[in-house]
């Protein structure tokens, strides 16, 4: 008999399956679903950092600001969707309907003191806190090192202040990421922290002590940008991500596996078992869907379960430590094929 369960960020699941954060999961009705289905844990859908910071008529300048097209969808509809107060009901609501871990999501762009809004989470009974960052570094005058240095401080903000787990989506967007997830993993003592604004210079304030994160989810799949030719306007693109997006999950996955000090959980593209058995080949501690219940409806989560334990049968295995990581570059006997030799294989032909 397979075994599928597992622990993310300290936390017992029954399975690896975790649904993401989306209007699947942002009400009682939806997480009840995604319990029967089997789901291991669930994500609830995301707050916004604008509505628990700013007023309604405040908050379209906040989404304008950031260019993200699913902030000012949500905040358009702010007068019917849930606010900060709904959120924490929400929550306490879930975590009483089904014995499924529930987990927050906060989508966030600064180190504002919304940050208290995470300690009101954890007493509302959430079992941890997903950051979901969405720093878009459009500002010319913004150099590299200022959005590296928010999401440490972002980060600090939330972990000083609750005692459950936090995770950080983040996106694959940096100059060097494994730096990045190598310092975003461990703790730092006495690190510097900076004075950022989007405009102008960093200015050192002092030294603070980094908690490291507790799990990264590789990677945050951003609203796609299209434009409308004929309505000569902005649009968005195709909300739902396919299994040929989960390629750059995986190279990072594999990379960093065995090599950060926190748990990954692989998001993107992830639509069956075959993705999600890659994905724990990686280094995976969990894998997100999302996109493929809204194709495919919730009975989809038994599916890739099913898929998985049929193929842990076939090789042998009766637990996910049996494989999770077998093909990590860390446990690689050829550890360049995870970087340049394979490209120029490919395209040089060179054996």
């Amino acid at each position: 008999m397979t075994d599928l369960s597992t622990t993310y960020m300290g936390i017992p699941l029954q399975n690896p399956i975790v649904v993401a954060s989306s209007s699947l999961t942002g009400n009682l009705e939806g997480v009840r679903k995604c319990a029967a289905a089997g789901a291991g844990a669930i994500i609830l859908k995301s707050l916004f950092e604008e509505q628990i910071t700013a007023e309604t008529d405040e908050l379209n300048q906040y989404a304008d600001y950031s260019g993200r097209g699913e902030a000012y969808d949500y905040i358009q509809g702010y007068g019917i969707e849930l606010g900060p107060q709904d959120y924490l009901q929400l929550v306490s609501d879930a975590k009483a309907a089904v014995a499924v871990p529930i987990i927050a999501s906060l989508n966030c762009i600064s180190s504002d003191r919304w940050a208290d809004y995470a300690k009101k989470l954890q007493h509302a009974g959430a079992d941890a806190i997903e950051l979901n960052i969405g720093l878009m570094p459009t500002h010319a005058k913004q150099e590299g090192p200022a959005v590296v240095d928010e999401y440490f401080r972002i980060l600090h903000e939330v972990k000083s202040r609750v005692s459950i787990p936090v995770a950080m989506k983040v996106g694959p967007n940096f100059t060097s990421f494994a730096n990045f997830a190598d310092r975003l993993s461990h703790d730092r003592a006495e690190a510097p922290a900076y004075s950022v604004g989007w405009f102008g210079q960093n200015k050192e304030v002092g030294k603070i002590t980094w908690q490291g994160v507790d799990a990264m989810v590789l990677f945050n799949r951003y609203y796609r940008f299209d434009i409308d030719i004929d309505k000569l306007e902005l649009c968005h693109g195709m909300p739902y991500s396919t299994p040929a997006e989960n390629h750059y999950s995986l190279r990072w996955l594999s990379l960093l596996s065995g090599k950060v000090g926190c748990d990954l959980a692989g998001n993107t593209g992830i639509h069956d078992g075959h993705d999600a058995i890659k994905a724990l080949l990686a280094g995976a501690t969990v894998v997100q869907i999302c996109s493929t219940l809204f194709l495919n409806g919730f009975e989809q989560i038994d599916k890739i379960q099913q898929q998985i334990q049929d193929w842990m049968t076939r090789h042998g295995h009766n637990q996910l430590s049996d494989f999770r990581g077998a093909l990590s570059q860390a446990r690689s006997k050829n550890p360049e094929d995870y970087e340049r030799l394979q490209y120029i294989k490919l395209f040089v032909g060179m054996e």
